[in-house]
């Protein structure tokens, strides 16, 4: 797949008009604490990186397509502020890719505006098929990013994976990296990922895959495995680049959707993904800060037990 180009001025600020005026009146600092408009039906809930413990919240932030806006300084300014507000929530991880366009350099503008804000867990990925040219391309999305290492980097859609690996495990060795992961997406490769997963010596930390209400394939051998090898696991289209948040929202919220605190359809897409146990965070991406401030508030309040969760599957399926 070629790299994005980046979205036109007219076309990213006809999507960020409707968030309203209401989205310009924020707290000035990235981590002021969220909304106070917000109520929240208690903490926040995160889930530990099985190998660490280290906590996680359950809702990341995604860039493909949303952040890769070139140089437009206004666009730029408007990712920002969907930074300043998903950090203000509580969110933590943002993922990104050299493959998405300017979505690396843009994240690096805002996290410079927001002054680099310390809860960040920064996620990229390695995406060259050359294995030698891999600690280039890593090097040069750390200087985009402005950071002194990443988190974790991820060899994204299994892209020369047998060479990328052991240059991720060397810098993990040498503390110039924390964790180490690979990524597929649309269900694509899972007998590979499966077969990474066993095998990878060292031990993977995060694996990332496509998994919502509709998408479900990863239940059957990924997630379980990934629970048993302590392997972390993020979600990727969540939404199906909003094609499935379209396809709900022609329906009424169902009253069961306040016994687990949602007060969207966003948000209850996104519990049903996060309350699979074996899931450690979903990656949500959007260019709107009200649309921001939802998806984290799917961090907050009770989740759908395994009842409730076949009751979500199936009602989405049926719309």
């Amino acid at each position: 797949m070629p790299p994005l180009r980046p979205l036109d001025r007219r076309t990213f600020l006809t999507t960020l008009a409707a968030a309203g005026a209401a989205s310009l009146l924020r707290p000035a600092a990235a981590g002021a604490g969220p909304d106070p408009t917000t109520l929240r039906p208690g903490p926040l809930v995160t889930r530990p990186i099985p190998p660490s413990g280290e906590a996680l919240p359950l809702v990341g932030l995604g860039s493909w397509i949303t952040f890769n806006v070139g140089d437009d300084a206004a666009a730029r300014d408007s990712c920002a502020e969907v930074m300043r507000a998903f950090f203000q929530e509580g969110g933590r991880l943002i993922d990104s890719s050299p493959m998405y366009g300017s979505s690396q350099e843009v994240i690096g503008y805002g996290l410079r505006k927001l002054g680099e804000p310390k809860q960040l867990f920064s996620a990229s990925k390695v995406w060259t098929s050359s294995g030698s040219a891999g600690p280039a391309q890593i090097e040069e999305s750390r200087r985009l990013w402005g950071i002194p290492r990443f988190d974790l980097l991820e060899v994204h859609n299994l892209s020369a994976w047998e060479s990328h690996l052991p240059t991720l495990f060397a810098m993990k060795s040498a503390g110039k990296l924390r964790y180490v992961g690979v990524t597929t997406s649309e269900g694509r490769r899972h007998a590979e990922i499966e077969k990474i997963m066993r095998g990878s010596s060292p031990p993977l930390d995060f694996v990332q895959v496509t998994y919502n209400a509709l998408d479900r394939e990863v239940e059957e051998r990924i997630l379980p495995l990934a629970r048993e090898r302590r392997i972390a696991v993020i979600c990727n289209r969540p939404f199906r680049r909003g094609e499935l948040i379209q396809r709900v929202e022609r329906a009424p919220l169902p009253g069961w959707a306040a016994e687990i605190d949602c007060a969207n359809w966003a948000q209850v897409l996104l519990k049903f993904i996060v309350s699979h146990p074996a899931v450690t965070c979903t990656i949500p991406a959007t260019s709107r800060v009200d649309h921001v401030r939802q998806n984290v508030g799917a961090s907050y309040g009770r989740l759908p037990e395994e009842a409730l969760r076949k009751r979500i599957a199936d009602h989405v399926e049926r719309l």
